[in-house]
Formats: C-alpha cells, structure tokens, sequence
C-alpha cells in the first residue's frame, strides 16, 4: 500500500466533508509532509480499514469484538494489502467470514471512504500501550447478487447481527448512511464496448502484461470503471474509450447486457456491456492503454487468450444479430471494399437552425462529456448506416424534440478536419432547417446540459472551433472550409 493511497482517501474526504476537518488535520499534515511517515510510531495514531456491508433490507452488518467500541471489524494493514480497499476486504473476511466475491462496491462511493472514525482508545492490546487515536477508514459495500451470507464466528467475534441505518452504533457513519441514497441493490460499476462492424466482425484490446491490471496479457473489451464524475454509465464507457483509444467513436450504444465479472480485488463487479457499431482501421487510431487492437471474427477466439466470458458473450451476440442484419460472418467488410490507399472518413451532419431574429441554434455539451465538455456546438450526430439528411432528421428528433421534414433541409457548409495526424480524418456536415415544428428541448441531459439562441456575430468564447469556422464560413458565403490539414 502506497502513502498516496491514504494521502488521497484523506484529501477527496475533507473536500466532501470540510467539517471533519479538526481531529483530521494532523494526520493529513503527517502524509502531506514531503518525507510522510517513516514509521507507524511517527502518525498521531492507529490507522485501520474496515467494511460497511450493506444488505437489501438496507442493514449494516455488526461484527461485536471482545474490544470495546470495534463494531465493525476493523484491522490494520498488511504487507499483502495492495490498497485500502484491499486491507478493508481482508478485515471482513477474518472478522466476519464474508468473502470479497460476495460483496460488490457502490455507485455513490466506489473505492472512496463514506466515513473515517476517530476514536481515542485508553490501552490498546497490552496494558503497556498507552492511549491513542484511532482512524478508521470505512468503505461502502453491497452483498453481491449471487453472495452466501454465513458469518463465521472466530475468537475475537462475539456477536454478528445486522442493524438498520438509524441504530448503527457510529453516529458519524448513522448520519452518513442516512443521507448516501444506498439502498442495499447491486448495480453495474463498470462499463464496456462490444464493438462490431456489421459484417461479423469484432473489437478486441489486447491488455498489457502486468499484475497490477484485471486479466494481464489478454484480449478483452475496450471499457472501464465508473468515476464519480461520470454522470451515467454511456458517459463512462465515451470517457474510456476517448482515455484508451482516442479517435475510436462508435456509433448507436445500446445497452445489451449485464456480465459478472471479478475485480483484482476479488470484488464481484457488475458490468454493462453496450453494443456499438465502427467500421475503422485500428491501426489508424491512437492507442493510448494496452498493446493492440484489432478486428476478429467468431471463428478466431478459440485461438485467443480471452478474459472470461468475453469469447461466449461475442458469439451469442453474433449468433441473435447477423441472421436479422441480413450479413453473414463470410460478407466482405466495408475496407477491403475501398481501392487501395482509401483513407476512411467519419461523416458528422449538423443543423444549421436560425430563428426570426437571425440567430442560430447551439447546445452546451455536459460538462462530463468525453468531446467538448463545457463547449458550445451544433445539434449533431455521426451518421450510421443512412442518409445524411435521414441522420440529421433523427438526431434533432431524439435529441431536442424538433420535427424536421426532408424537404425543408438543404446544405450549407462542409468542413473537412482532422484533430491529430493519426486521427480518423472527419467530413463535417452542416445542414439548414428552413423549417420545423416544437420547441429544443433537453432529452440527453447526459450530453446537452441547455439549449440557447446566439447571433452569430455574437457567439460565446467556449464554442467548438469548427463550429465556429462553420459559421464564419457560411456568413462569407463559403461553402467549405478545413482545419488540421497543415499539421499534418
């Protein structure tokens, strides 16, 4: 266990609760301190980990020791604790017989403390050791889906029972649980992308080979773990994937299914998988984590080295889709179609929307998003197996709740871009609506935070840049502009 670790666990804890800041200080400056503490004689007292596990009935499991005021299993750490979260697991597991795999961490705190005790203690152990402070840093769980519930009864446990949240016998933890939101009910953590073509293919990541990731040395799913600013489960599966393989966007994420899968802690830990659809060439792309990634077809993965459940999970999908698709696992992919050379582009259609008074139509972008968060930028979407005006019409209807019809769009501009030399080379086009029904609305909050007019000699500082040379371009009368290119 690293010094940062708990140097971290205190900081994101006083940030959440400032209040708490008195009896904490002096540890916090002990960590803070450029040498941090040598030994644990040198901290102004014990630390330890413990477990707050959570049941359905949201009840909190009470481990009652032969020590006074130990309510909830705690132990210190140990050479083999990797993280505090780990050292946390191990206690419950001595003191109550509950193994990592039957619990599961919760959405509003994931590996952050939800509280740390400070309890000052007259003797420890031996009547030699004089008094001290204890700091106990407590974690959040849930039993898992499929957990056991026996708690085995050791020498320093004399009770176990289970208490619901207004008589846990910590009042700092009592108000905390009360105010969490927890309900005791598992839910996916953890989000990944079961990519495709539409031709049989299939996206795999090789993973590096150390011991400190999940499933070293294996080709798995792109994705990730929630963070707690991820504001739901798509945005954190966008912000991986703009973290791992920037350039990498796939198109309509649709939530699939829920797999059980096995933290390096050996928490259980739900995870969603999305299906999404790109027709790139991997090796096109930045590849940020992890050796490679590449295409394979069904028939492949016996010759792989696969995390678990991911060579049943792409042939079950393969099997319920391509029959209603109409495409077959021999079909040609769109690359080997495109003449030698052919690099291919992502088309992005926009609206171009102006009301009475001349102004045009922008959507802030959710702050959390993995492109433009906090910017400014057309109602827009990447176009799938259709039409660009097709596209354009769906996106404004799912999007903001505005009712376009075909006939009424027309072109306006295009801009040709790439963000990085090896980034997917993007055609950007912007449409004019010369009218439409209702009103914009926000129906993707997770995307678009407000919808606002501006004039476009007018336009707020955080616009999207070729959002702005699209506007800019269209006031001069130019059909077409372009940006990234002298980079290159």
């Amino acid at each position: 266990m690293r010094r940062s670790d708990i140097l971290h666990l205190l900081e994101d804890y006083l940030l959440r609760h400032p209040e708490e800041g008195a009896p904490l200080t002096p540890l916090l400056a002990e960590f803070q301190a450029e040498a941090g503490p040598k030994n644990p004689a040198a901290l102004p007292g014990h630390i330890t980990f413990s477990a707050v596990v959570i049941d359905r009935d949201r009840r909190v499991l009470h481990v009652g020791h032969q020590t006074p005021g130990k309510p909830l299993a705690p132990g210190h750490a140990e050479p083999g604790d990797r993280t505090p979260l780990a050292a946390a697991l191990r206690a419950v597991r001595e003191g109550a017989g509950i193994d990592p795999g039957d619990l599961c961490v919760t959405r509003q705190f994931l590996d952050q403390a939800i509280d740390i005790g400070v309890d000052d203690t007259n003797t420890g152990p031996s009547e030699a050791e004089s008094a001290h402070r204890h700091y106990d840093f407590r974690f959040a769980f849930y039993l898992a889906p499929q957990h056991r519930l026996p708690v085995t009864q050791r020498e320093e446990v004399a009770g176990a029972r289970w208490l619901p949240f207004p008589d846990v016998r910590s009042p700092t933890l009592s108000a905390k649980l009360l105010d969490s939101g927890l309900d005791g009910q598992p839910e996916p953590v953890n989000a990944c992308a079961l990519i495709h073509d539409g031709y049989g293919r299939y996206l795999l990541h090789l993973r590096d080979q150390r011991e400190d990731i999940w499933e070293p040395g294996a080709f798995a799913l792109l994705g990730g773990g929630r963070e707690r600013g991820d504001s739901c489960l798509e945005a954190t599966l966008r912000r991986e994937l703009a973290e791992e393989v920037p350039g990498l966007e796939p198109t309509a994420l649709t939530p699939y299914l829920v797999e059980d899968a096995t933290s390096t802690d050996g928490l259980a830990v739900p995870v969603e998988v999305y299906s999404g659809r790109w027709n790139g060439d991997p090796d096109e792309v930045d590849l940020q984590e992890g050796v490679l990634i590449r295409w394979f077809t069904p028939d492949m993965l016996d010759r792989l080295r696969l995390t678990p459940g991911t060579g049943d999970l792409i042939r079950r999908h393969a099997a319920q889709r391509m029959p209603a698709d109409g495409a077959t696992a021999g079909a040609r992919p769109p690359r080997a179609e495109a003449p030698a050379g052919t690099e291919l582009h992502v088309v992005g259609v926009h609206l171009l929307l102006q009301d009475e008074h001349g102004r045009i139509l922008l959507g802030l972008r959710h702050p959390d998003s993995p492109y433009a968060g906090g910017m400014w930028h057309f109602l827009a979407g990447h176009c799938e197996r259709e039409s660009a005006i097709t596209c354009l019409v769906r996106e404004a209807k799912e999007e903001a709740g505005l009712v376009i019809d075909p006939s009424d769009v027309e072109f306006a501009h295009l801009v040709h871009l790439v963000d990085s030399p090896r980034a997917q080379p993007r055609i950007q086009l912007i449409f004019r609506a010369r009218a439409w029904s209702g009103t914009p609305e926000t129906l993707e909050p997770d995307r678009c935070a407000e919808w606002r007019w501006w004039h476009p000699t007018d336009l707020p500082e955080q616009v999207v840049p070729y959002t702005r040379a699209a506007i800019n371009g269209i006031a001069a009368g130019h059909p077409y502009s372009e940006m990234g290119w002298g980079e290159r």
